[in-house]
C-alpha cells in the first residue's frame, strides 16, 4: 500500500486555474481551502461589487437585481424590495427532491462555486467568498437534494440550498450530523449572511453541481481504466491465455495512444516483452484479446473529458457577468452546461463498456468449457466437497445484473432537453442528470470490477496449484499478495456481500497504486 502522503498545503483561491485533482482532494477531505490575502485579487473582487452599486445608482436597472428572474425580467422590483429579492430567489427554488448529495460531492459543489466566483466577474463581495470558505473550513455543508436541475439556467434548485444555508436557513451536515443551519451557525457565533443584490443569482445561476459531480466521476473513471487493465492481466494469467496478443509492433499498427498504453501495461504485467515466431494458442476470446481496444477508448477520452470539465470548472458561468474593468454588464448564457452534459454522457457509455468487458472475463473464468482446466465456478473447496459448493456462481449472476443495469443507463441525457420556465429556458443541457447518471454507472462498474477482481485473484492462485502451470509473473504475484491483505480466498462457500462491499470501498478509495502515469 502506498504510504500516506503528507498533508498538502491549503488550496489558495485567487482566481487562478485549478485542476480536477484539486477538487477531488478537497472533496475527499485531504486538502483545506483558503481565500487569497493578495490585495490585487481582493481589489478585483471588490471592484465588481462597487461597479454594480454604481450601475444601480446611475442606470437604476440591472437584470436580477432590480427585475424579476427569467421570463419575469420585464417586471420591475420596487426599490424598497431589492434587498429581499435574493431571499425570494433561493426560497422559491427550495423544491429539490430525491436523495441528498453525499458529503464529498457537497464539498466539491461549494468549492466549484467558489472557484467560479473568484474569477471576479460575478459582482459579489469578498465577504461572500469568505463565507463559502468558512463552510469548507468548518465542514458545515448544505443538505442538497440531487434532483430538480435541468442544467440551464444552471443548477438553480440544488444551489438554492447553498444560498439558503449561508443565510441560516434549511439544513446542514455538520461534521457528519444533520441539523438546522441556524443551530450550526449560532453554535459558532456566526450571524446568518445577508445576500447583497446580485449574490443570490451569482450563487445559484451556474454549473457548480454538474461540474463538481463531473470531477468526481472523472477521478473514479480514470482509476477504473487502470484497475480494468490489471484485472485483465490477472484474467489472462488465470485462463492460461496468450500474453502475446499485446505485442508492441501489433499495436504500433493501430496507434491510438490510450490503446497502446493499455497494451504496454498488459505486456509488463504478463511479462511478455518479446513475441515468439508463432504463439502456442492463436486466438483468445475478445474479452481478453481486445481488452486494450475497449479500455483504450476510455483512456483516449480522458484528455478531452478533462479539457471540457476543467474549462467549465475555471469559468464564470452565471448571468449577467459584471465587467468592472471595461465598465459593462454582459448578458448571456454561460449557465448552459452542454460541455459537461456531453462529457458525462460519453463517459457513462465508455465506462459501461468496462463493466461489459469484465463481466465477460468473469463468465470465462467460472465456466469449465472456457477456463482451461480450472475448477467449476472457481470453487476453492476440496475435491470431496465440490458437489456441495458453488464458488462464484451467484457472483457471476450478480455481475451480469449490474452490467445490464449499467448498459441500460447509457441513454444520453443531453438529448432530452425540455422547455421550462414559461419557455424562457426553452433549450436546456440536462448536464446534472447526465452527471448523476454517470456516477450511478460508475458505481455499477465498480461492483462488476470488485466481483471480477475477486474471482481473477482466485483463478491465478488455482492455476498455480496445477503441476504444469507457468510461474505467475512477478507484478501479478505482488498484486495478489497485496490483495490478500484485504480479502481472503474463497474456500468453502460463504456469503460474498461483505467481501464485495469491502472491495467497492477500496476501489473508491483507489487502494492500489497500479501503474505510473
Amino acid at each position: 500500500m502506498t504510504p500516506p502522503a503528507e498533508t498538502p498545503a491549503p488550496l489558495t483561491l485567487d482566481g487562478s486555474l485549478i485542476t480536477l485533482e484539486n477538487v477531488v482532494d478537497v472533496a475527499e477531505g485531504r486538502r483545506a481551502v483558503e481565500l487569497s490575502a493578495d490585495t490585487t485579487f481582493r481589489a478585483r473582487i471588490a471592484r465588481g461589487s462597487a461597479f454594480l452599486s454604481q450601475l444601480l445608482e446611475e442606470d437604476g436597472v440591472v437584470y436580477g437585481v432590480t427585475t424579476g428572474y427569467g421570463d419575469a425580467c420585464t417586471r420591475a422590483v420596487p426599490p424598497e424590495d431589492i434587498d429581499s429579492l435574493p431571499q425570494h430567489l433561493y426560497t422559491f427554488h427550495g423544491c429539490g427532491m430525491g436523495a441528498t448529495l453525499p458529503v464529498d460531492a457537497t464539498r466539491a459543489v461549494v468549492l466549484v462555486r467558489l472557484v467560479s466566483l473568484c474569477r471576479g466577474v460575478s459582482g459579489v463581495s469578498v465577504e461572500l467568498l469568505e463565507r463559502l470558505v468558512w463552510l469548507l473550513e468548518h465542514d458545515v455543508l448544505p443538505v442538497i437534494p440531487e434532483e430538480g436541475s435541468v442544467g440551464a439556467s444552471g443548477d438553480l434548485t440544488p444551489l438554492s440550498y447553498l444560498a439558503a444555508v449561508l443565510c441560516g436557513e434549511r439544513e446542514v451536515i455538520d461534521n457528519g450530523h444533520r441539523r438546522p443551519a441556524s443551530e450550526a451557525l449560532a453554535e459558532r457565533g456566526l450571524t446568518p449572511y445577508r445576500l447583497k443584490p446580485k449574490e443570490g443569482l451569482a450563487l445559484m445561476n451556474g454549473t457548480a453541481v454538474m461540474t463538481a459531480l463531473g470531477a468526481l466521476a472523472y477521478a473514479r473513471c480514470a482509476y477504473l481504466t487502470q484497475l480494468a487493465t490489471r484485472i485483465t492481466a490477472l484474467s489472462v494469467n488465470a485462463l492460461a491465455g496468450n500474453p502475446y496478443h499485446f505485442d508492441a509492433d501489433l499495436f504500433a499498427a493501430k496507434p491510438h495512444p490510450g490503446q497502446v498504453d493499455v497494451a504496454a501495461r498488459l505486456r509488463e504485467d504478463l511479462h511478455a516483452p518479446t513475441t515468439p515466431r508463432n504463439s502456442p494458442r492463436l486466438q483468445d476470446r475478445y474479452s481478453t484479446r481486445c481488452a486494450p481496444h475497449v479500455i483504450g477508448v476510455v483512456e483516449d477520452s480522458l484528455p478531452w473529458w478533462r479539457q471540457f470539465l476543467e474549462n467549465e470548472l475555471n469559468s464564470a458561468n452565471d448571468n449577467p457577468l459584471i465587467d468592472a474593468e471595461h465598465g459593462k454588464v454582459m448578458h448571456g448564457g454561460h449557465f448552459y452546461g452542454g460541455h459537461v452534459a456531453f462529457a458525462m454522457d460519453s463517459l457513462k457509455q465508455a465506462t459501461a463498456n468496462l463493466a461489459d468487458l469484465l463481466d465477460r472475463q468473469l463468465a470465462l473464468l467460472v465456466d469449465t468449457r472456457f477456463n482451461h482446466g480450472l475448477p467449476s465456478n472457481l470453487s476453492g473447496a476440496s475435491a470431496e466437497r465440490l458437489p456441495l459448493n458453488h464458488g462464484y456462481k451467484a457472483v457471476q449472476i450478480g455481475a451480469s445484473a449490474w452490467t445490464a443495469e449499467a448498459l441500460k443507463l447509457t441513454m444520453p441525457a443531453s438529448v432530452f432537453s425540455r422547455s421550462t420556465e414559461c419557455h424562457n429556458q426553452d433549450k436546456v443541457s440536462m448536464g446534472t442528470i447526465a452527471a448523476r447518471d454517470a456516477l450511478r454507472v460508475l458505481t455499477l462498474v465498480e461492483q462488476v470490477a470488485a466481483a471480477t477482481l475477486h474471482a481473477a485473484c482466485q483463478g491465478v492462485e488455482l492455476r498455480q496449484q496445477q503441476s504444469d502451470a507457468e510461474p505467475t509473473p512477478a507484478r501479478l504475484t505482488a498484486f495478489v499478495d497485496e490483495f490478500r491483505q484485504e480479502i481472503a480466498p474463497l474456500g468453502e462457500d460463504r456469503a460474498m456481500e461483505a467481501d464485495l462491499r469491502r472491495l467497492c470501498t477500496l476501489i473508491r478509495q483507489r487502494r492500489w497504486s497500479l501503474y505510473d502515469a
